[in-house]
Order: structure tokens, then C-alpha cells, then sequence
């Protein structure tokens, strides 16, 4: 897998997917499904067997909106002349370009079965604007320095994993085998070649790609190298350097974004995606793209709007969890300007909404902020997202920020928890790890419910309540190794005061703090002020009512 490594490194330079074309582009939506010849007794003809046993394993139904869009009714608007784009059953419409068609839009829209049209894409002589680069560099987060460590088998990647209780669950075995993830996403610049993705593609875990932003596209050209880095949260495997957070599941590589402009069709793809995803039978959305702001204003949209029930990329966000699918979205990076909230798809129902923190689990400023407009809790959770370690077109490894990073760290530790637990529902899961965020009993709109902890989760799935400990348990201690400060989850079985101490090696005291806390709870606690301690090894002690216990950490 390094064929052409550095050649292709010189071609990396955030080329333009494409040139928009000049004219117009529509949405086309539909008023019925008369006359198709789908129906919902054979769901075979248009969803795969595993998309078909997702649904029987929740009882879910398969319903009108799974059905295709009336064949009859695109090949009348095909025969217009116009150039068909995308198609979503879930909206009941097609996408247009009406590019040397200029009348084809009349007469589509005399149409009885045509219940309206939808301008969506950038106008003849609209040019790319400098608000459009800074919305990009929102949306997509920064890039960080390249990283050199010498640590053993997560390396680097282990805080951002052991944050959120990945490393728990891969210690069990599961790692996400058998589960299938579909990212959408702008590109895949170089994950075809660089050694990160090599078992991925020597054990047949990449499933297949899909361009629904260039129906005739590349989705590993060098459009841009930011799908790449988010596979690489999860799937990727550099020994000593990064493991991924579900790095033995199998993954969809789906393109729905245009990078270098932003027009409201790109929410039509990414329906369009999701809906693939949902045929091929993925079990796991992970997508870290937002909408809010276009290149044509008059295409904005509004807070209010985000409310779960009217952007494109929302409804299909929606509609992808009643389908049985786990959907995982950015919030954005939006937090300290002007705009600050989540957009959409983030605002949607039923899914998570992750916002991000450092790395050593405090809120992180360019994380959009919730609620949503009708008052619902968003972000939802919150991973490290600041300075998080991704895969770089080096062939090594970089740190990168963004909630495009929270997202997918969070979405392979959720398939490494489904896989765990493979008789539960969708909805299950969600409300498991809800249930395990360190703000679960005091939400905000910063972190949502807070950072979870999958450990934690399993064992609510596993139907393992805590309160059948025999005793308490120190769940979690990131970041590990520390730097000035460190957080520990801490499961108390009874009501008592805990005295949390630090010694170095020779069992001199370096600090204590006190903490009241409640029976049957999970409590997070952070010590700081450790900027002057010397690197190397240090010991924690936990001291309650009756018990004692120890966790070496490390100094960095």
C-alpha cells in the first residue's frame, strides 16, 4: 500500500473537487409513490439482506418512505433533457442541473405529480467567496503538527481512546468486528495508499466508495485528505503511533461534499448517502459536516430552523435512525463567532450530536454550542476533539481539531459497544451512553451530557447494574500519560467522602483534594496544578469509608 506514497504527496494541495457547473440546480420533490412498482412486501428489490435484518432485529417496518422514488416520474424528468444528480427515496425527490435546458423547469413543474421545486445550487456567474474559506475551515477544523513519540501499541491515539473507555472495550475483544460503518465526508485523499489503512484493505474491511457530490468521481483524489483522517480515528492501525477506535470494523467510504463551495444540494447528497448507507446495511452513520451558511445568502439558514424537523440533512438524519441506524454528526466548529450553534444535520432527533473537548477533558472553544431551537440538549456527548491524533499523508501521524474528530472517535467506540451488545436497539445504545456522560444528571449546552464512559455503557447494556458491585471501582483516569492535570471517573456504591491523593514514587504526598459523594453514582474529578512535577511514574489513592485503591499514572 505505498504505491506512489511520495509522488502523490506533491499532488496534496486541496485541489478543487470540481469546477460547479455554470446554471441552475434544483430539487425536484414529488407529491406521491402512485404506480411504482416497488412495494412494501418485497424489500428485497430495493434493501440488502443486512438492511432488511437491521429492521427485523428492532421491528421496525419497512414503511412508504423506504420505497424508491417512481421510476416513471425520473425518467419524465430525464426526458426533459436536464441531467439527473441525486435521488432520495426519504424526501421523495431527485436533484437536477438544468445546465442547456432552460424550459425544462417549466414544464416539469406543470406536472400533477410534482408537488414543488427548490433552487439548490450556485447560479451562473456566482463565484466563491472569502466568508465561504473561513465557513470551510469551521466546518473541517484545523490541522496540527506532526507528532513523534515512542509509546507502545495506542501510542499518541491512547488519550483520545481511553477518554471515552475505547481501550475497555477493545481489552474484551471487541473492536468492531461485524459491524459495518459509513462515513460521508468530503474525500479520501491517500487512505487508498498509506500504511495506516493497510489492514483495512489486506482483511477486505473497505467495503466499497460512492461519489454523490460527482456522480463520475474519485472519492481518493486530492480534493481533500479530511475523510482520510477521520477513517483513521477508527480505523486506523500504525502500531506505537495510532489504533483506531473500531479498527476491525468494515467501512463505506461515501463522498457527499463539495469542498471548495457550499450550496444547499450538498444537504440533498448527503441524504442521498445516508440512504445508501441505509440499503448496503450499515449499522453506524459517522459524518462530520454541517450546514448553516451558503455561498448564496439567500439559502441560510436561520437558528430557528434548527429544530429538528426541517433541514434536508436532518429529516434524513431522522429518518436514518428510525431506520435502526446509529447516526453520529458533528456539532461544528462554529463556537466563538457570530453564528456559535450546532447546524444541521447536529440539530436532529435521535441521534448523537458530539461536541469537543482537550485532551485533558475540558470544553474546547471552537465546539458549537446547543441547545437546539425547540430546546432539546445538543451537543449530546463530547470526545477530544482538540488536538486529537489522526493519520497523516506523511505516513506518519498529526494532530488535528475540529468536532470532525470528537465524532469519529466516538462513533468506533459506539460500534465497538453495539458489537458488545448486538441484541439491543439503536435507541438503546444512545441512551447508554447518555447515561454514562460525566454531566448526565446536569446537562448544558457546552458538553451536553458530558464526556461518556463506554465502560460504563456496556455494563448498562450488559444489564450488569452498578449497583450489584461488590465494591467501588475506579473506571476511568485520562489523560495517561498527564501533563498539568488529569480526570478520573469513579463509581461510589455508597454515600461517603473520598480523599484523593498523588505520591510519587518514594510515597511523599504531592497533593490531596476532598470530594463528597452519592450512592450508586458516577463522579468525575480533575486534579490540576501539576505543571512543575517531574516526569515519570506517580501513584493515585483513593480513599473511602472502607476501601482503598491505587492507579499508577505517568508524568509526561
Amino acid at each position: 500500500m505505498y504505491r506512489n506514497l511520495f509522488l502523490l504527496l506533491v499532488l496534496f494541495c486541496c485541489a478543487p473537487l470540481y469546477k460547479a457547473q455554470d446554471g441552475s440546480r434544483f430539487v425536484i420533490t414529488f407529491s406521491d409513490r402512485n404506480g411504482s412498482p416497488y412495494t412494501v412486501s418485497n424489500p428485497s428489490a430495493f434493501l440488502s439482506a443486512r438492511a432488511i435484518n437491521r429492521r427485523t432485529q428492532q421491528s421496525i417496518s419497512i414503511k412508504q418512505n423506504d420505497l424508491p422514488v417512481n421510476p416513471s416520474y425520473i425518467d419524465s424528468v430525464a426526458k426533459t433533457g436536464v441531467r439527473i444528480l441525486n435521488v432520495s427515496k426519504w424526501l421523495n425527490a431527485i436533484a437536477i442541473d438544468t445546465t442547456g435546458h432552460p424550459k425544462a423547469l417549466s414544464a416539469i413543474q406543470s406536472w400533477p405529480f410534482v408537488a414543488s421545486y427548490k433552487n439548490v445550487g450556485r447560479e451562473k456567474g456566482d463565484s466563491v467567496n472569502s466568508a465561504h474559506a473561513r465557513h470551510n475551515r469551521n466546518k473541517f477544523g484545523t490541522q496540527g503538527a506532526i507528532f513523534s513519540f515512542s509509546a507502545a501499541n495506542f501510542g499518541s491515539s491512547f488519550n483520545q481512546a481511553t477518554m471515552i473507555g475505547d481501550d475497555c472495550l477493545q481489552n474484551l475483544g471487541f473492536r468492531g468486528e461485524g459491524m459495518v460503518i459509513a462515513i460521508l465526508d468530503g474525500g479520501f485523499y491517500m487512505a487508498d495508499v498509506l500504511p495506516a489503512f493497510d489492514s483495512l484493505w489486506i482483511n477486505n474491511q473497505i467495503l466499497g466508495s460512492r461519489d454523490f457530490s460527482n456522480q463520475s468521481g474519485n472519492v481518493f483524489d486530492n480534493s481533500t485528505a479530511h475523510g482520510m483522517e477521520v477513517l483513521s480515528t477508527m480505523g486506523g492501525y500504525l502500531n506505537g503511533q495510532l489504533i483506531g477506535t473500531a479498527p476491525k470494523a468494515n467501512y463505506w467510504l461515501l463522498r457527499s461534499e463539495v469542498v471548495l463551495t457550499e450550496n444547499i444540494i450538498e444537504e440533498f447528497n448527503w441524504a442521498s448517502a445516508a440512504e445508501f448507507a441505509d440499503s448496503v446495511g450499515a449499522d453506524i452513520i459517522s459524518s462530520s459536516l454541517g450546514y448553516s451558511t451558503f455561498d448564496n445568502p439567500a439559502q441560510n439558514q436561520t437558528y430557528a430552523e434548527m429544530n429538528g424537523r426541517t433541514a434536508m440533512s436532518t429529516i434524513a438524519a431522522v429518518t436514518a435512525a428510525e431506520k435502526g441506524m446509529l447516526v453520529v454528526v458533528a456539532a461544528g466548529n462554529d463556537g466563538g463567532t457570530a453564528w456559535q450553534h450546532i447546524g444541521s444535520p447536529a440539530d436532529a432527533d435521535s441521534i448523537l450530536t458530539l461536541g469537543a473537548v482537550d485532551q485533558n477533558g475540558f470544553y474546547a472553544s471552537f465546539s458549537s454550542t446547543g441547545p437546539s431551537a425547540d430546546g432539546r440538549i445538543k451537543p449530546t456527548i463530547a470526545a477530544q476533539g482538540e488536538n486529537s491524533i489522526v493519520a497523516s499523508v506523511s505516513g506518519g501521524i498529526s494532530g488535528a481539531s475540529g468536532t470532525s474528530f470528537s465524532t469519529p472517535i466516538a462513533a468506533g467506540t459506539a460500534a465497538c459497544l453495539w458489537q458488545a451488545n448486538s441484541g439491543r436497539t439503536n435507541m438503546q445504545v444512545i441512551d447508554a451512553i447518555v447515561k454514562s456522560g460525566t454531566q448526565y444528571a446536569k446537562p448544558d449546552s457546552l458538553l451536553g451530557y458530558g464526556i461518556p464512559n463506554m465502560c460504563v455503557a456496556n455494563m448498562l447494556l450488559s444489564g450488569i447494574s452498578p449497583v450489584l458491585f461488590q465494591s467501588d471501582n475506579i473506571v476511568l483516569s485520562y489523560p495517561n500519560p498527564f501533563r498539568n492535570s488529569f480526570r478520573l471517573t469513579f463509581y461510589s456504591l455508597t454515600a461517603q467522602t473520598l480523599s484523593i491523593q498523588l505520591f510519587d514514587v518514594s510515597g511523599r504526598k504531592i497533593q490531596e483534594e476532598t470530594e463528597q459523594v452519592n450512592a450508586n453514582s458516577v463522579n468525575d474529578f480533575s486534579m490540576n496544578g501539576m505543571e512543575g512535577l517531574e516526569r515519570g511514574m506517580y501513584i493515585l489513592k483513593i480513599a473511602g469509608s472502607s476501601d482503598r485503591f491505587f492507579r499508577k499514572l505517568i508524568k509526561d
